[in-house]
């Protein structure tokens, strides 16, 4: 027996590590699963590299619980542990650097603390986290008498013992006498969701209890239909080969919506596609994004990609780590060049990772232009789909912008597709002003805003369908990119209006007459949310309408989701035009009439049909309108 103290000078590192990463203590199992795939990668390297001549045998990891016992096993048959290399690896190595690991602990935050584990070696430590001690039985694959089996006992103080042992198979058990304050960690149901969470795609198997299987029985029920029984099976946690380790050759269409649904069960939709990253310089990274049917949200889309290092689980939140918008994609990622233990200011700080995330918005790009390029009708059925992925890259990067400017598309009301340079060639000649710029005219709603466009189709115009939630943010981001444009929804005011092209027609009305009946539309409608305008139109266009000023609009609408710290906005009330038609003949039998209730009923009328036309008219108003209207009509 070899009797020792843990080569610390510091008095006692253990009451740190038990309290160290507390708040996410749950990692000890993925450092205690990562070695022991560790040890047994390395013997399959031995072997092919001819180092290694036994039998490699079965090289499944095993995890047991013994609730009764107390203790929670990890067992392998990797390479194993003489003596000499427990002693080097575990009391020499491991906490080598412990007095300065301690130093940098104190006084760091959560998060930072995170950062730490991996860069003091300290993963097997970590199970001293939730154990009052641990014991290590291990056999090296060497042979000789220098290399027994020995056994390393330390219950949580920097003395430990290490002695010989009876030990049959090659490899590493190790063994955590959970404390009190741990239990949890007893419970099966407890560590069959971290293996699921943190080693569902290792590269060795991993086994934990048993399941039950339907297997057939061989015999056939009275219907002549096969007979199955429960069979108990030992359980394996794992897939080894997921699909983004194998090469895109070797995986049909449904391979990869296979791995999709593995990935997330609960998602019943395929996906639209996916591209499949495999990168060896200058780092190296492999994995699949896929392109979920996004529809109008973007918030419940987000942290569906899950981040690994050597197919052992990081994170799902990549917020930071890759470009937002890309946060909206689904799938793995995958590279040894991003560590293990880490907190997220660390990796959103790493030059790889920067360099990682850059290179997977140029391969995003790159794929949908391919597609774009190859089948523009099948790119087009999808575009409600993937379009508000691509306003929010556009939005938020400007490099993502400049490659999507070649395949975004613009739909209109008539549901044809455009690129921008299509749609400029196409609406340049009838949508320019006498001041010579372009106008983009687009609705939020058909339904709601069908007379406005319906007066725009008239004059020969173009209208743009952009009722998705970024389309006001991507229409700022357009009017800055396009030189000499202008985007105005088209019932921000009348058509004349919003595309200039000659001077006013004459009016019927006097500036006096104006005067003296504007008083009357302003007590209608009230002053605090209206303006009223007088404007020369045609006798064919409506008596009054109801607008609302683009800018305002805009700025609430962009306040509603929340965006540029404006959101005073969406306390303000709304602000409406209402204009006057000066050449219609109602507005003239208004001013001629003298009784002023008949004039403030007509007033009222064609009001609350301005209001109705833009849903602006509900509750009692709408009632009394319908009153009215009959009472009207049968006089």
């Amino acid at each position: 027996m070899q009797k020792g103290t843990i080569n610390v000078q510091t008095e006692n590192i253990f009451p740190i590590i038990k309290k160290f990463l507390y708040s996410d203590h749950e990692i000890f199992l993925r450092e205690l699963i990562s070695n022991a795939v560790d040890a047994t990668q390395k013997l399959k390297t031995l072997a092919s590299m001819g180092k290694f001549k036994g039998e490699l045998g079965d090289l499944t990891i095993k995890v047991e619980v013994d609730k009764d016992k107390g203790t929670l096993k990890v067992i392998d048959q990797g390479v194993g542990m003489s003596a000499d290399e427990v002693d080097k690896y575990i009391n020499q190595i491991a906490l080598s650097s412990a007095e300065e690991f301690v130093k940098k602990y104190k006084g760091k935050s959560e998060e930072d603390k995170n950062a730490l584990i991996g860069h003091f070696g300290l993963g097997f430590y970590s199970s001293f986290m939730v154990s009052k001690s641990v014991d290590i039985l291990t056999k090296t694959y060497k042979k000789g008498g220098a290399t027994k089996a020995v056994k390393w006992e330390c219950d949580g103080s920097p003395d430990y013992t290490i002695t010989e042992i009876d030990k049959k198979d090659r490899g590493t058990e190790i063994v955590l006498h959970i404390a009190d304050d741990s239990k949890e960690f007893l419970e099966e149901y407890r560590i069959l969701e971290l293996l699921k969470k943190y080693s569902r795609f290792l590269p060795i198997p991993i086994e934990f209890g048993t399941e039950d299987i339907q297997e057939k029985t061989g015999k056939k029920d009275k219907d002549g239909n096969d007979e199955y029984k429960a069979v108990k099976k030992p359980r394996i946690i794992n897939n080894t080969t997921p699909a983004w380790t194998k090469k895109p050759s070797e995986l049909t269409d449904e391979d990869y919506k296979a791995f999709y649904h593995e990935l997330y069960p609960m998602n019943f939709e395929d996906p639209l596609f996916w591209i499949h990253l495999n990168v060896d310089y200058p780092f190296k990274l492999t994995g699949i994004l896929y392109f979920p049917k996004l529809k109008k949200n973007i918030e419940v889309q987000r942290d569906k990609i899950q981040l690994y290092s050597n197919q052992v689980f990081v994170t799902d939140s990549v917020e930071g780590i890759v470009p937002d918008f890309l946060t909206l994609l689904h799938g793995v990622l995958d590279s040894p060049d991003i560590p293990l233990n880490v907190s997220r200011s660390f990796l959103q700080s790493d030059s790889n990772v920067k360099k990682i995330s850059n290179h997977i918005m140029k391969k995003v790009s790159d794929k949908l232009e391919e597609l774009f390029k190859n089948s523009r009708e099948d790119f087009e059925k999808k575009w409600d789909d993937i379009k508000v992925f691509i306003q929010y890259g556009m939005i938020s990067e400007p490099k993502f912008y400049d490659r999507a400017e070649k395949f975004f598309l613009f739909k209109n009301v008539a549901g044809k597709y455009f690129t921008t340079d299509e749609y400029r060639k196409h609406i340049e000649k009838i949508q320019t002003d006498k001041d010579k710029k372009l106008v983009y005219l687009y609705t939020s709603n058909i339904e709601e805003q069908h007379a406005f466009i319906e007066a725009a189709k008239e004059k020969g115009y173009d209208v743009l369908e952009m009722s998705d939630v970024l389309d006001n943010h991507f229409i700022n981001t357009l009017e800055q990119r396009f030189e000499n444009s202008s985007f105005v929804r088209v019932d921000a005011d009348i058509i004349d209006k919003l595309i200039k092209k000659e001077d006013e027609q004459p009016s019927k009305l006097s500036e006096k007459e104006r005067e003296s009946i504007k008083p009357v539309f302003e007590k209608e409608v009230g002053k605090e949310h209206y303006t009223v305008i007088f404007e020369n139109l045609s006798e064919k266009d409506m008596p009054v309408l109801i607008t609302q000023p683009e800018f305002m609009r805009r700025m609430k609408d962009m306040s509603k989701l929340g965006g540029g710290g404006m959101d005073y906005m969406g306390t303000m009330p709304d602000a409406y035009n209402l204009i006057v038609n000066t050449n219609h003949p109602v507005i003239s039998d208004i001013l001629n009439e003298k009784d002023e209730s008949k004039q403030q009923t007509l007033v009222k009328e064609i009001t609350d049909l301005a209001k109705l036309s833009q849903n602006l008219l509900k509750g009692q108003s709408l009632t009394d309108f319908i009153k009215r209207s009959v009472e009207l009509i049968s006089k």
